[in-house]
């Protein structure tokens, strides 16, 4: 058995129980870490429970099992170092403002160094769980926004997700100085507020931007999803930020606009349109008599018109004469707006045009030249002159 006289020795300063208590405790948190993490995680979901409405357990577990197990080792080797004392100091000189000269010398222990560090980062930890607990209730209500037919709400949701982080790693940066420098942060604010027309200026285009995201949200010219064109950028809205918008272009590229631009210049939202428009010309050779003509017309124009996806509105006429072929100009609208069905009609469409001239004995015309010499015709009125004589 061993008598408290042995836990009562003292070796480098500290007695032999410290050490035990040292070691026990970090034993005994680095064992349970884990086990722990996921306790407290099941036990903080509770609180979100109800307002998730569905089984995201696992998700939320997640999200704040890693801070959470960060959190205890850090309270862990915090708790289990300060059972031992540091009697060593570290000498910090106090330096007069104005002659340069050492005012005082303040001790300040290697444990005082050490409850700073822990401090540190055990506030960091506290603000990374908060931020992860963001994450999940984002991740709710972005899935109770996929449950509804408005798109507003898929757009909304990340961009106060970023808002709010925001402002959380504002707090935590002022929770550090306050409770770890010891920095007076109503003063640093209020400092701060002094300056804060140069601030304002320096970030001008910056603040621009921002009040352009919240006129978007405000009248929505788009949400996430439309297929816009912009600045002769066409693609689809990804998403809504801060300072600029996310565009996946037709090329299958990012482009980032800033805010600004998007409400500033002419913005075209092509998925509020009801119709795609189509217009083109093609030409049959001259051979081609007036009334074959007429016939294709009339049979490409009652065709369009009496197609299901087209409006009843369509055109097709003889426009001119061109060069090297009769030209035929034909003008619908698609219904369907969809790119790739609206590809599919127009392929169609295109085919039956091809029947139709086929049909009435006519062909497509292409680019030719006819060339007359002027020698040849020259030799053959010389042969019939020499002929006549």
């Amino acid at each position: 058995m061993l008598n408290a006289a042995f836990f009562d020795q003292v070796f480098w300063g500290n007695t032999v129980k410290a050490y035990f208590l040292f070691g026990g405790i970090l034993l005994v948190g680095l064992i349970f870490r884990r086990l722990v993490s996921k306790l407290l995680s099941k036990l903080l979901f509770t609180l979100f429970k109800s307002f998730s409405q569905q089984s995201h357990d696992d998700t939320f577990v997640g999200l704040l099992l890693k801070p959470i197990e960060v959190f205890m080792l850090f309270t862990t080797l915090y708790l289990s170092i300060n059972q031992l004392s540091h009697p060593l100091e570290v000498a910090v000189f106090h330096y007069h403002k104005i002659v340069g000269k050492v005012k005082e010398l303040i001790p300040v222990t290697i444990g005082e160094c050490i409850d700073r560090i822990f401090l540190f980062l055990i506030i960091l930890s506290i603000f990374w769980i908060i931020l992860r607990i963001i994450d999940f209730i984002s991740h709710v209500l972005l899935f109770k926004a996929s449950l509804t037919e408005s798109k507003s709400d898929d757009q909304l949701v990340p961009f106060l997700k970023e808002l709010f982080k925001t402002i959380v790693v504002f707090i935590g940066f002022f929770t550090l100085l306050g409770f770890v420098f010891e920095v007076n942060v109503l003063t640093l604010i209020t400092g701060l507020g002094i300056g804060g027309i140069a601030i304002a200026l320096a970030a001008k285009e910056s603040l621009e931007n921002l009040l352009g995201s919240f006129t978007i949200f405000l009248d929505k010219p788009f949400v996430v999803g439309d297929l816009v064109k912009v600045d002769g950028v066409e693609g689809t809205v990804e998403k809504v930020g801060f300072r600029s918008t996310l565009i996946r272009t037709t090329e299958k590229t990012m482009a980032t606009i800033p805010n600004k631009g998007m409400i500033d210049g002419v913005l075209e939202n092509m998925s509020l349109r009801n119709f795609r428009r189509v217009k083109f010309s093609f030409g049959i050779t001259y051979e081609t008599n007036a009334e074959t003509i007429k016939k294709i017309v009339d049979e490409i124009r009652t065709y369009i018109r009496d197609h299901a996806d087209t409006s009843d509105d369509g055109n097709a006429y003889f426009e001119g004469f061109g060069d090297s072929a009769l030209n035929i100009e034909v003008i619908y609208f698609v219904s369907i707006t969809a790119y790739n069905d609206y590809l599919s009609i127009k392929q169609e469409i295109n085919f039956k045009i091809m029947e139709i001239v086929m049909r009435n004995k006519s062909d497509f015309a292409y680019p030719t030249q006819r060339l007359i010499s002027d020698k040849l015709a020259g030799t053959d009125d010389k042969v019939g002159n020499d002929a006549t004589d």
